[in-house]
């Protein structure tokens, strides 16, 4: 009975999607840059599934389109183990945060795709090399092309390999969490070579550098621009912090350089993945100094953050700061880029039913975050990167990945499905009350975030409430094509 409920749901959603004219907007079969049959098959799977039509075009062109538009895959690379290298989207550089996120849904495929697995390696591989080229670089070319930001000051001399050197704490931490999930998921411990030891004795010295308990080092960061967090203050250096154990991080998730420097989410997630870090080096490459040296630092920072990153808010009572210095300052916000104060249950940073996260989720999806925009089109959080009133999907996705409450996921899946101003695809961000108006056409890492999360939420048990969802009335005139 309940498979012919299925095909009868599919065989629904086929009329619907004639009706609707809702046509695939990948590229071509021989235009795609990587492919997947296992992939392919999920994506079959769940469309058959869905019996709304724009939920169902909308999955179908974003969840493959890392894979379909930013996989540049060499096989031979690596001596054979396989090279990748992985564009954000329209811009063709490598993030180290955006990479591990944008492959990072395909992962649970690679025990039965052992091409996917290659590549994947591939990606891993890559970014253990380019922490050992520039541990302060955020993106790369693929190759000594220099191109980017070649005229940044940054207190070294300029890599022809780095496109921008913005230092981040995510940028470690991304390949941290792809590699030990891959690990995970096939048991393969081919990656963890002399790359990701020389790639992990540099993130453990950076890390330290960056608690700046001595003095501040050498870490500059100064760009002529008109836009003012794309730089930072004080000749390069950043507003003062008081040591106290946390990472200092000049630049957020975003790009955006930080306020105060102790970033709080990117903190939580340094926790995570040093001993993530430690796990794997102690059980495949039982390097008991390296492994002890991760948890040790681990434990340092999350005492720190115990007691710091806890401020008393007026409305909300003990909440997380977004942003803290060491002498008591904090700045009270939230950004909607990964690792953000809401997203750190998704990140395993922090548990969903932590009384403080429970509070400061509450803070980051009301007025009060100073980011949170309300509008005709929906709502959700932005940040400074591109303004007021500009809403960032991921947020919306993150706030349903966090929710246990299923009119909410509804509401967000809703506003994700009526935001994409009829593209079918997913962009950087969107004006409270205009879809229409966003920024960033091809932007791949939300793009699989959204595939990745109503996959998520089919095999959480949520197919009936995305079922539920009633689908836009679109008239072909109205339509982008």
């Amino acid at each position: 009975m309940k498979r012919m409920l299925v095909l009868a749901a599919g065989l629904a959603m086929t009329l619907n999607l004639a009706a609707q004219d809702y046509r695939s907007e990948r590229p071509s079969e021989k235009n795609r840059l990587f492919t997947s049959e296992v992939v392919e098959l999920k994506i079959q799977d769940v469309k058959a599934m869905l019996v709304n039509p724009k939920i169902a075009w909308m999955f179908e062109n974003c969840y493959p389109n890392t894979l379909d538009t930013t996989v540049h895959f060499d096989e031979d690379g690596n001596g054979g183990r396989g090279d990748t290298f992985i564009y954000t989207g329209d811009i063709p550089a490598m993030w180290l945060r955006d990479s591990g996120a944008q492959v990072w849904p395909y992962v649970r495929y690679t025990v039965a795709d052992a091409n996917l697995r290659k590549m994947i390696a591939g990606t891993i591989l890559r970014q253990f090399k380019l922490i050992c080229i520039d541990p302060y670089a955020n993106a790369f070319n693929d190759g000594p092309t220099s191109e980017g930001h070649k005229d940044d000051k940054t207190g070294a001399r300029n890599n022809p390999n780095v496109f921008e050197r913005k230092w981040e704490i995510d940028s470690h931490c991304y390949p941290i969490r792809l590699a030990y999930e891959y690990w995970k998921t096939t048991g393969d411990t081919s990656v963890f070579g002399d790359e990701w030891l020389d790639a992990m004795e540099l993130t453990l010295e950076v890390f330290k550098e960056q608690q700046r308990k001595k003095e501040h080092g050498d870490y500059i960061f100064l760009r002529k621009t008109d836009r003012q967090l794309d730089t930072k203050c004080c000749v390069g250096k950043g507003n003062p912090v008081k040591p106290c154990g946390l990472i200092a991080s000049s630049f957020r998730p975003s790009d955006d350089a930080t306020t105060f420097e102790f970033l709080i989410p990117s903190n939580f997630f340094a926790v995570k993945s040093l001993r993530q870090a430690a796990e794997i080096l102690l059980t495949v490459n039982q390097q008991v100094r390296l492994a002890k040296e991760c948890n040790q630092l681990a434990d340092e920072v999350e005492k720190a953050l115990k007691k710091h990153a806890v401020v008393k808010h007026p409305k909300f009572g003990k909440i997380y700061a977004y942003e803290v210095d060491g002498f008591g300052n904090a700045l009270m916000m939230d950004d909607a880029n990964i690792p953000s104060l809401l997203s750190l249950p998704y990140l395993g940073a922090v548990e969903a039913n932590d009384p403080i996260y429970k509070k400061t989720r509450k803070f980051v999806l009301s007025e009060w975050n100073p980011y949170f925009f309300k509008g005709k089109a929906g709502e959700g959080i932005g940040g400074p990167h591109i303004g007021y009133d500009m809403i960032w999907p991921m947020s919306i996705m993150m706030r349903a990945f966090t929710s246990t409450d299923d009119k909410e996921i509804k509401k967000c899946v809703e506003m994700l499905m009526n935001t994409d101003a009829d593209t079918g695809f997913m962009h950087e961000s969107f004006h409270k009350d205009d879809p229409e108006d966003f920024t960033r056409e091809w932007f791949a890492w939300q793009n699989s975030l959204f595939g990745e999360l109503i996959v998520h939420l089919v095999d959480n048990g949520k197919l009936e409430l995305l079922n539920s969802i009633k689908a836009p009335k679109v008239k072909k005139s109205d339509r982008k094509r």
